[in-house]
């Protein structure tokens, strides 16, 4: 190591007595794993119990934070829109949609490989499922975060400062706490449900949730095509009543839609509210 190259560790406070300290070990060691084996990302890939694949990312923390995000790339879903601004190839304007934010996943990759317990005795567990993607750190919220408060503004408590500091240097983090904000951001921003955050098996985990309303799940539900309308009108406007929906279907009588309201709700995918006269319907 030369002297600026030393000079940079001691500034970060990542030096004792000319030797790394476990967060510059983490962060720049050649071989994390030899002092800190289960300092690792696993991302599986399940189908109910059976396990399709699994892969263990080691390395240093940037080298583990970019071996997960390329990971997702490769097994996420992803759609590419394309519109036309102008009749030009340099008009043409592509938008990638993924299952799942990539920037909210990096977020909460980023947050367990920050805020994780590096003496608790498991690695950092991602599961992707059918129906949800889970990313599970080891070492419960700090005092006093709850689950709960992670949905708005709250304080920054950081288990593992230094590597806090080194991270926010970087510009990969900021300091006032609202990296699960932005999570919950994104995910409304993509149509998706807000992401769930809890305290479990001695960590916390973060649950994304897939659009429980795209057309192949709507479809594998059984829906007919006036459902498929009826739910995909209800994402816009939230709450309509049985007039304003008979009115999507020109011909079609008023009873018939109806039945197709009453199964909806059999289903669990509406909500049906208030008294007859004056009933709406609403997404569960």
């Amino acid at each position: 190591m030369d002297a600026e190259g030393e000079q940079t560790l001691h500034n970060l406070q990542l030096l004792e007595d000319g030797r790394l300290k476990n967060a510059g070990v983490l962060l720049f060691g050649k071989e994390p794993q030899r002092l800190f084996p289960l300092a690792q990302v696993r991302i599986g890939i399940f189908r109910e119990a059976e396990i399709l694949d699994s892969h263990d990312f080691r390395g240093t923390l940037w080298e583990q934070l970019d071996r997960a995000m390329e990971r997702f790339r490769q097994v996420l879903k992803v759609r590419f829109d394309i519109r036309v601004e102008e009749s030009s190839l340099e008009g043409l304007q592509r938008k990638e949609t993924w299952e799942y934010p990539l920037e909210a996943l990096r977020e909460a990759v980023v947050n367990a490989l920050i805020h994780r317990d590096y003496t608790y005795p498991a690695d950092i567990q991602i599961r992707l499922e059918k129906d949800r993607l889970e990313v599970w750190s080891p070492g419960e919220l700090p005092s006093p975060l709850t689950p709960k408060a992670l949905y708005g503004p709250h304080s920054s408590v950081l288990r593992n400062p230094f590597i806090a500091q080194v991270l926010y240097f970087a510009g990969v983090i900021e300091r006032w706490g609202t990296g699960t904000t932005r999570i919950v951001l994104l995910c409304r921003e993509q149509g998706l449900p807000e992401p769930k955050f809890a305290n479990w098996q001695g960590g916390v985990r973060v649950i994304f949730l897939k659009d429980p309303y795209t057309l192949e799940r709507l479809r594998t539900l059984g829906l007919n095509e006036r459902q498929i309308k009826i739910v995909t009108f209800l994402r816009s406007t939230q709450r309509a009543s049985l007039g304003e929906l008979h009115r999507l279907f020109p011909g079609v009588s008023a009873k018939t839609v109806q039945r197709d309201l009453q199964s909806l709700v059999q289903k669990g995918l509406l909500n049906a509210i208030g008294e007859k006269k004056g009933r709406r319907y609403a997404l569960v």
